[in-house]
């Protein structure tokens, strides 16, 4: 296979195959995917090349009960487990002041497949949600609660996310993806939905123009053609999406967090992401997606250090400074910022930071944040 050939097709933003990916994933030097991919982010972002956008939000657990039991999770507890919750109004109201006293606006609603809470319930708690605090942002549930929801409504998945949009949703999270192939899923989390429910929940998404992400958590079991096979996926479904849809605005892929996780115990799994192969990720992500704008740096996975390298390896996104994160935090990320330190980093990486929103539009300036020049 001759790479001048794929690195000039790659250039052209056309898309390349799953072989040409793994060769590229797996015999090209990262130095030169970096390369590729960055200056395919010269290309695609244009005067905003320099550019890296945060966000201030918060990660608030609806519920911690899930049925899924995915062998990642350490967060997830069984229904009749004796520490088990919902999370109230009080609590929601307590969580939503201290975002709002760090200059946010928008919370990270997620949660587990718990069997008993329906559409209702998620519409009501959206519409309280935006009745107590009209401007704030929702980026909530998932396509896995999405299927869940429609299952126990025996209802499509259009229906739910109609309810759930003129409750108050304003962007759905790519979460629960892992990575697209059964296989894979049925041992990582046999209880979610497959690979095509999800593809299928984004779809009704993108037909509704309702804004959404993409993830992909590698380094466990999956091949490396699976995964470049999850990103052909996710862009080939983004050429899918109406000519006025955003799609997927994101791409966000992070390592594996082994720590006290069954996949650990149980098979012994490790994370072996180290720092070459996350920047190399990086990279092909933005190679194998041309029609996906913002590539996104895990720092909470991989660390600041890491992070900054991603920004010349085709991310042009650092996301949130993660206010409050429970999932992969409980199976040994611990990493933190503050929007001083997220922005600082940002500029030792040579770039220009810029405080967005979830649609990537520039943020109003919050009274209490300082915005670095």
């Amino acid at each position: 296979m001759n790479i001048n050939n794929l690195f000039n097709k790659a250039l052209k933003q056309e898309f390349l195959n799953q072989e040409e990916g793994l060769f590229l994933y797996e015999k090209v030097a990262v130095s030169d995917l970096m390369w590729l991919a960055n200056e395919l982010k010269t290309r695609i972002l244009k005067e905003s090349k320099n550019k890296v956008g945060w966000i201030i939000d918060r990660n608030v657990n609806i519920t911690n009960v899930c049925i899924a039991q995915c062998k990642f999770c350490n967060f997830y507890r069984r229904p009749g487990d004796p520490d088990i919750y919902i999370t109230s109004t009080e609590e929601y109201i307590e969580k939503i002041e201290v975002l709002k006293n760090f200059g946010g606006n928008q919370l990270l609603l997620q949660g587990g497949l718990h069997p008993k809470l329906g559409l209702k319930f998620y519409s009501d708690l959206f519409k309280e949600l935006k009745k107590l605090y009209p401007d704030l942002k929702l980026h909530a549930l998932g396509p896995a609660e999405i299927a869940h929801i429609a299952r126990i409504e025996k209802i499509s998945y259009r229906e739910v996310l109609l309810s759930l949009i003129a409750s108050g949703l304003d962007s759905l999270p790519g979460a629960g993806a892992e990575i697209l192939t059964d296989r894979v899923r049925n041992i990582v989390s046999k209880g979610k939905c497959n690979s095509q429910q999800w593809l299928d929940v984004m779809y009704q998404a993108h037909k509704l123009n309702l804004t959404t992400s993409a993830t992909m958590m590698f380094g466990h079991i999956e091949t490396n053609a699976e995964r470049i096979e999850h990103l052909i996926k996710i862009r080939d479904l983004q050429a899918k999406k109406p000519e006025n849809s955003v799609g997927f605005i994101s791409f966000i892929p992070w390592p594996f967090q082994d720590e006290g996780t069954n996949l650990n115990l149980e098979l012994g799994i490790k994370n072996t992401i180290k720092a070459e192969e996350y920047i190399k990720t990086i990279a092909l992500s933005r190679i194998m997606l041309p029609n996906i704008t913002n590539i996104q740096a895990s720092w909470l996975t991989v660390g600041k250090d890491v992070a900054k390298i991603c920004l010349h390896a085709g991310a042009n996104d650092f996301g949130s400074i993660m206010i409050e994160e429970n999932v992969v935090s409980a199976a040994g990320a611990n990493y933190q910022f503050d929007s001083n330190g997220i922005q600082e980093a940002i500029k030792e990486a040579g770039f220009e930071p810029y405080l967005r929103d979830q649609n990537y539009n520039k943020a109003k300036k919050p009274v209490n944040v300082e915005i670095l020049g």
